[in-house]
């Protein structure tokens, strides 16, 4: 799906959404949160993989947290972690780097992307790219949980 498809979609699943066009941004010091309606609830997006390319995970935290990845592993009893290629996004998720997000997960046919989002979002908005990177859609996390688990795949919360 595409931004516009993404959007659409939203809007058919009755998850009410409001959209900030921006210009094409790939990391989070490219925003300008000032220009933002909710900055506080932007999201940072990172699609990471064991080392067997067995287990994909795609990680939201807010916008000023880091996830140790070495925590991570061990928490969940994991291989050795490292972030997904540019290969994998667009094979997966149907994706481009600086456009990841968890709306990117509705691409993922064979459901092989588990997302994890931080419990901080949890009651709150969210602010995620549409798959595309000149926009930021806000909606409710717990619509976005909803919607995931809906499309099949496993959706929970991570304390970071």
């Amino acid at each position: 799906m595409d931004k516009e498809e993404t959007c659409q979609y939203l809007t058919e699943q009755h998850i009410p959404y409001e959209v900030t066009e921006h210009k094409s941004v790939f990391h989070m010091g490219e925003l300008d949160p000032a220009k933002l309606p909710y900055p506080d609830w932007l999201a940072k997006n990172l699609l990471i993989r064991d080392d067997k390319k067995r287990n994909y995970f795609l990680i939201t935290v807010k916008g000023e947290k880091r996830v140790d990845l070495k925590t991570f592993r061990r928490e969940y009893g994991l291989r050795p972690l490292c972030f997904a290629s540019a290969a994998d996004l667009q094979a997966i998720l149907s994706l481009t780097p600086g456009s990841v997000t968890p709306l990117g997960i509705l691409n993922d046919r064979e459901h092989r992307v588990h997302f994890l989002m931080d419990e901080e979002f949890a009651g709150h908005k969210i602010g995620i790219h549409p798959n595309d990177n000149t926009a930021t859609v806000w909606l409710q996390a717990d619509d976005l949980l909803e919607l995931i688990r809906k499309q099949g795949d496993e959706a929970g919360l991570i304390r970071i």
